[in-house]
C-alpha cells in the first residue's frame, strides 16, 4: 500500500528488498522526552533522516510518501537557498545551517541546505552530508522535544542551528585573534591567506543567516503550521537569536576586512621603507664611484703624479659620502 494513498496508521515497514540499501542512508526515528529511539517502520509521528540518497532511494521515497521529487533534490544542491514551498499537500523548508569542515581544508566552515519535509504526520530531513545541526539531536545536546509535536520539533531545528552558527562565529573569532598574534611578529602570505578563508567563512554565515531570517519571516506569516502559545515564544526567541548571529557575524567580517586593510597597509608601507632605504644607500654608494671614475679618466688631472694621489681621492669619496649620509639622516631616510 502506497503511503501517499492513506493515513500511516497501519505503520508500514520498510519494503524489505530496501531494507539493506537504506541502512546507511534512511534512518527513522520516534523519540520523546527520554530521547531518541530508530525503528525500522513509518508511523505517525516519526522522523525519518536522509543522508545523499541515491536516485533509487528517491525514487523509492516518492513513491512511498507520494512527495514531488525536487522536495528530495533541491535540499542536495550546496547552494540552494533558504525558502517555504508547498505542493500536492506537502511542505517543504529549506533550511541553510552551518557545517565545520575537515582539519585540513581551506576554510574552517561553510554552510549546508537542510530539506525539512512535511508529509502524512511524517517529518523528513534530507542532507547532503551529515549536518552538525542534526547530529545536536543525535548526541543529546537538543531537550524536551518529541517527534510527534512536529511544529516544536522544526522551531529547534532552526534555533539550534542558529546557536551553532553563534558558536561557529565566536571559534572564528578564536581564530582571527591567532593569526592575528602571529602576523604581529612577522609578515607571511600563509597568514594572509589564511585570514581570507576565514572571510570566506564569515561571508558564508552572513549569507545563510539572512537567506534564514527571510524564510522565518516567511513561515511566520504564511501560517504553514500551527504554532501554540509556547511555540510562539520560541519563535520569538529565535528570531532574536538569529538577529543576534547576523549582527555577530557582520561584526567579525567587519573587523577581519578592515584588519586585512590594516595589514594590507603594513605591508605597502613595509616595502616603502625598504625601497627608500635601497635607494638611499645606492645613492651613497654611487658617490666614492663617481670620484673614482673621474680620477680614473685617461687625461691629465690635478695631483695625479704626487704620491698621496690615491689618498685624497679616497679621503674627498669619504668626505662625500659622510656629507650625504648626514644628509639623508636629517631627512630621516634611514
Amino acid at each position: 500500500m502506497r503511503a501517499g494513498s492513506s493515513s500511516l496508521s497501519q505503520t508500514p515497514m520498510i519494503p524489505p528488498a530496501a531494507r539493506g540499501t537504506w541502512a546507511a542512508m534512511i534512518t527513522i526515528y520516534r523519540g520523546g522526552t527520554d530521547g531518541l529511539e530508530r525503528v525500522n517502520k513509518y508511523e505517525s509521528g516519526t522522523w525519518v533522516n536522509v543522508v545523499n540518497p541515491t536516485q533509487k532511494e528517491i525514487e523509492e521515497l516518492v513513491s512511498w510518501f507520494n512527495i514531488p521529487s525536487d522536495f528530495l533534490t533541491d535540499p542536495l544542491d550546496v547552494d540552494e537557498r533558504a525558502r517555504i514551498e508547498r505542493e500536492e499537500g506537502c511542505i517543504l523548508i529549506l533550511l541553510r545551517s552551518p557545517r565545520r569542515e575537515l582539519p585540513d581544508a581551506d576554510i574552517p566552515f561553510t554552510t549546508l541546505p537542510i530539506g525539512i519535509i512535511f508529509t502524512q504526520n511524517v517529518l523528513i530531513t534530507v542532507s547532503l552530508n551529515e549536518s552538525d545541526v542534526i547530529q545536536e539531536f543525535f548526541t543529546g545536546k537538543v531537550k524536551h522535544f518529541s517527534t510527534d509535536q512536529q511544529t516544536r520539533f522544526v522551531l529547534l531545528l532552526f534555533l539550534r542551528s542558529t546557536l551553532v552558527f553563534m558558536r561557529y562565529l565566536k571559534e572564528l573569532n578564536k581564530m582571527t585573534t591567532t593569526v592575528e598574534r602571529s602576523l604581529y611578529k612577522a609578515l607571511k602570505n600563509e597568514q594572509l591567506i589564511r585570514l581570507l578563508m576565514l572571510e570566506k567563512s564569515l561571508v558564508f554565515f552572513v549569507t545563510s543567516l539572512r537567506s534564514n531570517a527571510l524564510m522565518m519571516e516567511k513561515f511566520n506569516t504564511t501560517s504553514c503550521m500551527k504554532m501554540s502559545e509556547e511555540d510562539r515564544d520560541l519563535f520569538e526567541d529565535l528570531i532574536i537569536e538569529n538577529k543576534q548571529a547576523i549582527e555577530m557575524a557582520n561584526i567579525y567580517s567587519s573587523i577581519l576586512s578592515d584588519m586585512m586593510d590594516a595589514f594590507a597597509s603594513v605591508i605597502s608601507n613595509n616595502l616603502n621603507v625598504v625601497l627608500k632605504l635601497l635607494t638611499t644607500v645606492t645613492i651613497i654608494l654611487m658617490i666614492p664611484t663617481l670620484v673614482a671614475s673621474i680620477y680614473g679618466m685617461n687625461v691629465e688631472l690635478p695631483y695625479q703624479h704626487t704620491p698621496y694621489a690615491f689618498l685624497v681621492t679616497v679621503a674627498i669619496s669619504l668626505a662625500l659620502s659622510a656629507v650625504g649620509i648626514i644628509i639623508f639622516w636629517r631627512k630621516e631616510f634611514f
